[in-house]
């Protein structure tokens, strides 16, 4: 079993190597219009940018970004299945224009593109960053009407084309109840809100900007999982560090990414071939192990009774549609050119000791797995 993921220097408005209704999934984080680190690279799009921002005229300068990102989605819209799920990681931004504090809102303007284009707009989540500071407001302290509550979350838009996904094949059905998820895993996921602690984004090169702008791992891996199955093309019209890339190669998944500096190149091989291949492995065997905690929590507590097992690794799960579940452990990398071919084990790996010789005793009932 291999599955492929391309990287792609270039404009993400230019996707000419992906073909019409080919990807299964996007997952991205864009540029955030009207925050500074990334007015240089939206002003070499468009020069009508930077002389918006000079002449301190915010509408404008936000309606440009958008427009250099609508042409984004618009190939996101021709590469898309019918079916297809979009996920957008967007941040609105705050910023003084003219001596004016106000908020330029990018997520309802990347609803109104989709909207448009006739996708169905989904619950969105709210992405909300944990931190220890106490300052919840910016402007005049203490004095009512001068203050302005602090930016805390960013949104994860979800859009889909056309109608409801349908599994015809064997092929395709087998590879979607392979690719289930636990059911506490669903519980947590399918919230509107999640949160997760930002990844660090400072760049240790000189030849690039100072920060990447990349989401932690975490977000992208949960979207795959949930909306996507194996053997699925994920597309990541900016792919900066990787972190799509990643997590699909994780999950099994082709994946294709674009990124318009070609300085990150060296950053993003190494964080996507480099010695991943025991990293992805303890990955999958933690999660394997995660819910064997939650199997044993659940049954030393008397809060039920098991009643299915998953057919490949012998242990309990709360539905049937978790009996098939099947995690494919990575057994070789290998990088050519834009590639990096990802091959995986197809039987279910057993030798880790949490799972051997484990047994829960239940009132009068042991149960081993």
């Amino acid at each position: 079993m291999q599955t492929k993921h391309e990287i792609h220097f270039g404009l993400a408005q230019q996707m000419h190597q992906v073909q019409d209704n080919s990807i299964d999934l996007v997952v991205t984080s864009p540029p955030y219009p009207m925050i500074e680190m990334w007015d240089e690279i939206m002003s070499k799009q468009n020069p009508a940018i930077a002389e918006a921002i000079k002449n301190q005229d915010g509408k404008i300068a936000f309606e440009l970004m958008h427009i250099e990102l609508d042409k984004v989605w618009e190939e996101v819209n021709r590469v898309t299945k019918n079916g297809s799920f979009v996920c957008i990681n967007i941040g609105d931004a705050t910023r003084t224009i003219n001596g004016e504090f106000q908020l330029f809102s990018n997520h309802s303007r990347i609803i109104q593109f989709f909207l448009k284009k006739n996708f169905s707009c989904l619950p969105a989540i709210i992405w909300r960053k944990p931190t220890n500071s106490p300052n919840k407001f910016m402007g005049s302290g203490m004095l009512a009407a001068g203050a302005y509550v602090t930016l805390e979350h960013e949104h994860i838009l979800i859009f889909r084309k056309g109608g409801k996904r349908v599994f015809k094949t064997e092929k395709e059905k087998k590879n979607r109840q392979e690719s289930a998820f636990f059911w506490e895993e669903r519980n947590q996921w399918f919230s509107d809100l999640w949160e997760i602690r930002g990844t660090n984004q400072k760049m240790n090169t000189s030849n690039t900007r100072e920060r990447s702008g990349a989401y932690p791992f975490e977000i992208p891996y949960r979207l795959i999982n949930m909306y996507s199955a194996k053997g699925d093309t994920i597309l990541d019209p900016f792919i900066g560090t990787g972190t799509t890339t990643l997590a699909s190669m994780m999950l099994n998944r082709n994946s294709i990414g674009f990124e318009i500096d070609e300085n990150l190149s060296d950053t993003i091989y190494n964080n996507l071939y480099t010695d991943k291949i025991n990293l992805i492995n303890d990955f999958i065997r933690e999660r394997l192990k995660s819910h064997i905690d939650f199997v044993e929590k659940r049954m030393l507590s008397n809060d039920t009774d098991f009643k299915h097992f998953n057919e490949h690794y012998k242990f309990p799960v709360m539905t049937s549609q978790e009996t098939n579940l099947l995690l494919n452990f990575l057994t070789d990398i290998q990088q050519t050119d834009n590639q990096i071919l990802t091959t995986y084990s197809t039987t279910p790996e057993m030798s880790f000791g949490y799972v051997q010789n484990t047994s829960i005793i239940k009132g009068q009932q042991t149960l081993a797995f």
